[in-house]
């Protein structure tokens, strides 16, 4: 991976020199910002391949940066957090990072989480020109090869992450999948801590393409398992 981008946002001058020379000794061209105004000029000149992104920064916080690269560009976002408070987590996802990690964390880890979200893109760019272009369940249509998704003819705003969980289920529809496996399989590693990260996207998804979310018609929850696609 040596020739992908890592765009890191941190305002911690120690904790940004840690993770800018550990991810360049991975041989992965590092850029930073250490404020959020300087993170949108950054990532607006220099088009990433991934971002780490610290939610607390001078000038404008890690959310508003996310809120308004997601809708520029695709670039995967790990969100960094120095609290263990749910709220921050489930913000950042809504407002479409990929990931978050709490501080304090392993540099390890970071690395291993880096590599997971860089090679799915990678699998998912590989796959679109193999898999099928569109994907039709009931009125909801995926389409695989322009990355959009639509209900009764209704195109879905969707955050890259929920349109990935969307397209993995869509494939193997009426299969049940597990939290982790779908760790695994969409967010790219195998992750045996907290499963809350796919809660999230699922119950976003049902905001956003079930008639009722509490009645659930496409995205259904298979009791004491996971979850699957039908309809």
């Amino acid at each position: 991976m040596a020739d992908k981008k890592v765009l890191i946002v941190e305002d911690d001058p120690n904790l940004l020199e840690t993770l800018k020379y550990n991810l360049r000794k991975e041989g992965f061209d590092v850029v930073t910002a250490s404020d959020g105004e300087q993170a949108i000029e950054v990532a607006r000149r220099e088009r990433p391949d991934i971002l780490i992104l610290d939610i607390m920064l001078p000038k404008m916080n890690g959310f508003e940066v996310c809120r308004i690269l997601r809708k520029e560009m695709t670039v995967p976002i790990l969100m960094l957090t120095a609290k263990a408070d749910e709220t921050d987590k489930i913000v950042g996802l809504e407002i479409g990072a990929d990931d978050y990690m709490t501080k304090p964390f392993s540099i390890r880890e970071l690395l291993a989480r880096v590599r997971a979200m860089l090679r799915r893109v990678k699998m998912t760019d590989t796959r679109s020109i193999d898999r099928l272009t569109s994907l039709k369940i009931g009125s909801l249509e995926v389409d695989t090869a322009r990355h959009r998704a639509s209900l009764a003819g209704v195109v879905l705003e969707l955050s890259p992450k929920e349109f990935d969980l969307l397209a993995f289920l869509a494939e193997n529809k009426g299969l049940v999948f597990s939290r982790e496996q779908l760790l695994e399989k969409v967010w790219g590693y195998d992750y045996a801590g907290d499963s809350r990260t796919v809660d999230v996207h699922i119950r976003w998804l049902r905001q956003k393409i079930e008639t009722d979310p509490t009645q659930s018609k496409y995205l259904v929850t298979v009791r004491g398992t996971g979850y699957k696609l039908e309809g």
